[in-house]
């Protein structure tokens, strides 16, 4: 598909791009999307590609591609977009066994969250938690985020240690 969106206003564009995404998962059809877009593409693609003078710069998720950009160019492309909803725990986590080397165990009460939880979660329970966040998949502490790797993932640095 080639630009279908650009020339629809907003609404409209993000209206098609949900029924896009719904009959996507649907039929579990892989579909190459064209969009100079990068809001667009990270809002609705699985994987991206960034190429620059028709050669391909970086392939990745979403996630890899803003956190981890591959060179100046891709980090450039992708300043000046908002991490609080793309960028999830399992990305800005430390694995719990290198937390508990560095600053030993988690607190027993300390707050949780899934390894997709956005940006945006993350900063709604640091808000009220001062210690780490346990980072918890399949009722197993896997990894913390702190809020040094909170404000790292707002700025766009950091990413899994």
């Amino acid at each position: 598909m080639d630009e279908p969106c650009s020339a629809l206003d907003p609404l409209i564009r993000r209206q098609l791009q949900d029924q896009f995404m719904d009959l996507s998962r649907l039929m579990k059809k892989t579909t190459l999307f064209i969009t100079h877009d990068l809001d667009e593409a990270i809002r609705i693609g699985h994987r991206i590609a960034i190429m620059k003078d028709g050669e391909i710069i970086q392939i990745g998720t979403p996630d890899e591609i803003v956190t981890q950009p591959a060179d100046d160019y891709v980090a450039d492309f992708v300043a000046s977009i908002s991490r609080l909803k793309f960028v999830h725990a399992k990305s800005l986590m430390t694995p719990i066994d290198t937390h508990i080397a560095q600053h030993g165990e988690l607190s027993a009460d300390a707050p949780s969250v899934a390894p997709d939880a956005s940006l945006d979660e993350l900063i709604s329970v640091a808000i009220h938690w001062d210690g780490a966040i346990a980072v918890v998949e399949q009722g197993q502490r896997v990894g913390a985020v702190d809020r040094v790797s909170i404000m790292q993932g707002i700025q766009g640095h950091g990413g899994a240690k």
